[in-house]
């Protein structure tokens, strides 16, 4: 399976990816070991993955190696899935594979966001409830995505599985082996450093 386009941006954070038709019949053939089954489930969670990775480490490249190694190992392990939500399973997957990648990389990333002016531009969507909003909206999914990469990689992590991704305070301790008190103090901080950081957009924040 080929591994997401590096060079696109990362899906909004506000968009979820839900559950495929009949997640539940796709997963229990692939932890049977149907390969199509398998490929079925990652390429339909492909973007959220790889949006994760990219939010957590900052550089294309990397979170395209993020993704392509949390896809192995889901592949490795999809016979240890005891249930729940699947999505909620490979993002952590997902996270750690990110995290052993900052880790061995040891430094902070350094490569620049994409611009957002690169490319070409979106047609309007003719059937968005309110386009201004809309639109203020994207100019903050935008202003988040730089302002996270000033947190301090361990805030910034935290942050990001937690109010980006949804994870609770546990999973986000089990992705990177912390203990629940110092997830907890991470995200506290990094939530008022970004509040620091996005001040000229309380507005759309709602604070």
């Amino acid at each position: 399976m080929a591994p997401p386009d590096p060079s696109a941006q990362p899906p909004n954070p506000g968009t979820r990816t839900g559950p495929l038709v009949d997640e539940a019949t796709v997963v229990a053939a692939a932890r049977a070991g149907d390969r199509l089954a398998f490929s079925r489930l990652m390429e339909h969670y492909q973007s959220a993955c790889y949006g994760l990775a990219w939010r957590l480490i900052g550089d294309r490249d990397l979170a395209a190696d993020a993704t392509q190694d949390a896809f192995i190992h889901a592949y490795d392990h999809i016979g240890g899935y005891r249930g729940g939500i699947f999505r909620s399973w490979l993002l952590r997957i997902t996270a750690n594979a990110s995290y052993d990648i900052l880790r061995r990389a040891q430094r902070r990333p350094t490569s620049t966001l994409p611009d957002p002016e690169a490319g070409e531009a979106e047609l309007a969507d003719p059937f968005a409830a309110d386009p201004v909003a809309e639109a203020g909206r994207a100019e903050l999914y935008r202003a988040l995505d730089a302002a996270l990469q000033f947190l301090p990689e361990d805030q910034r992590i935290a942050v990001v599985l937690s109010d980006v991704y949804g994870m609770d305070y546990h999973e986000v301790a089990a992705a990177t082996a912390s203990a629940l008190g110092t997830v907890k103090s991470r995200i506290h901080r990094g939530r008022l450093r970004l509040r620091e950081l996005l001040a000229d957009y309380r507005e759309l924040i709602g604070s």
